[in-house]
């Protein structure tokens, strides 16, 4: 619940700290005094939109900060955990408003989006005025706010997960139906492409392998006699090594009678023998890597011009044949037994419907049940709001033929305001005034489920006379039981049920050249004189202060 609202810097505010009580909280004042401005205010921190004449002149920016205290289960809390933010227990929502009309928008001091703070913001705080729409204009309101009145939450949500199943299923059946219908159009084209790929079992990086090979092999083929040439010249029938292993034999016979004259020309000798017969090494190796089989050859180029034929018959890289003829063969798969896994994905999407539509049905009929008793309950509190003579009504409408994540239903709100009218659409029908004691209604059976934990009502009780407007403090006082409420009104008989009075006041600054919004919590006696000038206007008498008087021991008996 709210505990505490501090506004920076806003027209007519410079600075304003209020701290909330639990219950029921009424503010009033004279007209002009700033209420309205102070609703803008606790809205635009709520994520309403900004606006630059918020801003207090003179100044760059305003800033309006609204504390609460918010259980971990909250449904705001949740909104915070999806959008992965800190949850402290207490939620600090602050929204800076600039003189050039932009805005920033916080969360426990994390800049988050407008949106956000808007999704944050409604779940912890409904506004209502008379001519407040939020609340009551989206059927969609209405079937939630029944649903939670019948405790149908689970149900809903059952039948959401049966929906998104049922959508899975048949998202599953219309794609294996296309590709079927697809594979059908082409199957004689596909049986070919498939036979002929896999005839010719493409494999990835083969071209690379088979262009290798084939380079090597021609390139072998233009050397290998020149290899050969080299190779008889160093090794074969006119080799050298030979005589000059002689010589060396001849050498070192005479070289023991003069060693020094023979052994460098042996040594040197002796080195180019080694030479020689590693050079004839190298020769034989390399003639070895040119040898080749030329059918061998042939079968390179026969295969490597194959795949490329294909390559280009099928517009796809050599490389992709072989995801290619896979997705062939899978499509002709698709095609032999597409019609049996077609049959199996018909009767899970006719499964998956007929689920989704049973439990739909099932809350249907709680819905109807429950309607019934929403509609017994807020009429029985319509007659001391003086609608006794009206009629409230909850319309479920099912319509099979247009299910949705929700069931079959569109609920809304009808009322019928007098005996002999037609009934309609509450929004349509009823007046301001009468809008404003349904609502009321509403939310006094709806108290502990389906509202806010804060409500506002801005002057609901404008227009009314002391029975209805005493009706209605009773009812905002057992509303203030369940949920923290605030509510902005002119009626003493409201202001006497008050847990906290705040009264806001409009001060003159700089001698008259400035005024300045107040507010300011009422002990007993300033509660009473308040009332009392709620009651008599501008001259309180002695009978006004008596009946204030009245007014607040009738409040607490």
């Amino acid at each position: 619940m709210l505990a505490r609202l501090s506004i920076r810097d806003i027209v007519l505010i410079e600075r304003l700290d209020i701290e909330f009580a639990t219950g029921l909280a009424v503010l009033t004042g004279e007209t002009g005094a700033g209420k309205s401005i102070l609703l803008d205010a606790f809205a635009l921190a709520l994520g309403g939109r900004g606006d630059a004449g918020l801003v207090r002149h003179g100044v760059e920016q305003g800033q309006v900060t609204a504390v609460f205290d918010v259980p971990k289960n909250h449904p705001a809390a949740r909104i915070l955990a999806e959008n992965g933010l800190d949850d402290t227990g207490e939620m600090i929502l602050r929204r800076v408003q600039l003189s050039d009309g932009r805005t920033r928008a916080f969360i426990n001091d994390q800049s988050i989006s407008v949106q956000t703070l808007k999704a944050v913001g409604a779940a912890l705080v409904e506004i209502h005025g008379q001519h407040d729409e939020r609340a009551l204009v989206d059927a969609a309101t209405h079937r939630r706010l029944l649903d939670a009145f019948a405790g149908l939450e689970k149900d809903v949500a059952a039948v959401e997960a049966l929906w998104d199943a049922r959508r899975t299923a048949n998202t599953a059946l219309e794609e294996h139906r296309a590709a079927m219908e697809r594979a059908a159009r082409e199957a004689d084209y596909l049986r070919h492409a498939s036979d002929e790929l896999k005839q010719l079992a493409p494999k990835d990086g083969e071209e690379t392998t088979l262009a290798h090979r084939r380079t090597t092999m021609m390139q072998g083929e233009k050397i290998a006699s020149d290899l050969r040439e080299a190779q008889e010249a160093v090794g074969g029938n006119h080799s050298p090594v030979a005589a000059l292993s002689a010589a060396v034999r001849r050498l070192e016979r005479r070289g023991v009678n003069s060693p020094a004259l023979v052994e460098p020309a042996v040594k040197a000798i002796d080195a180019a023998i080694n030479a020689l017969e590693e050079a004839d090494q190298h020769l034989q190796a390399a003639l070895a890597a040119t040898d080749f089989d030329p059918a061998e050859l042939e079968r390179i180029e026969e295969r490597l011009f194959a795949l490329r034929a294909a390559s280009r018959k099928y517009s796809t890289p050599v490389d992709g044949l072989a995801a290619l003829a896979a997705k062939y063969a899978a499509d002709v798969v698709l095609i032999d037994a597409g019609a049996s896994r077609l049959k199996k994905l018909e009767q899970a999407a006719i499964e998956a419907d007929s689920r989704y539509a049973a439990a739909a049905k099932k809350l249907s009929l709680a819905r109807q049940k429950s309607a019934e008793k929403l509609n017994k309950a807020v009429n029985a509190e319509l007659a001391p709001l003086k609608l006794e003579r009206a009629k409230f009504m909850t319309q479920v409408e099912t319509d099979e033929a247009a299910p949705g994540p929700q069931g079959f239903d569109r609920v809304e709100f009808w009322v019928q305001t007098n005996p002999g009218t037609k009934p309609g659409p509450l929004m349509k029908v009823a007046s301001g005034g009468e809008l404003s004691r349904f609502l009321l209604a509403l939310k006094v059976v709806l108290s502990d489920r389906g509202s806010a934990p804060t409500l506002v009502f801005d002057e609901i009780d404008t227009g009314v006379g002391g029975a209805v407007a005493d009706a209605i403090g009773g009812r905002l006082a057992r509303l203030a039981g369940k949920v923290q409420v605030m509510a902005v009104t002119h009626a003493p008989q409201v202001a006497a049920r008050a847990d906290q009075h705040l009264l806001i006041s409009k001060d003159a600054l700089d001698k008259g050249k400035r005024v300045a919004t107040r507010v300011n919590a009422l002990a007993a006696d300033h509660r009473r004189e308040e009332i009392a000038r709620m009651l008599a206007g501008a001259e309180i008498t002695a009978e006004a202060r008596a009946a204030a008087e009245r007014l607040l021991k009738a409040a607490t008996a």
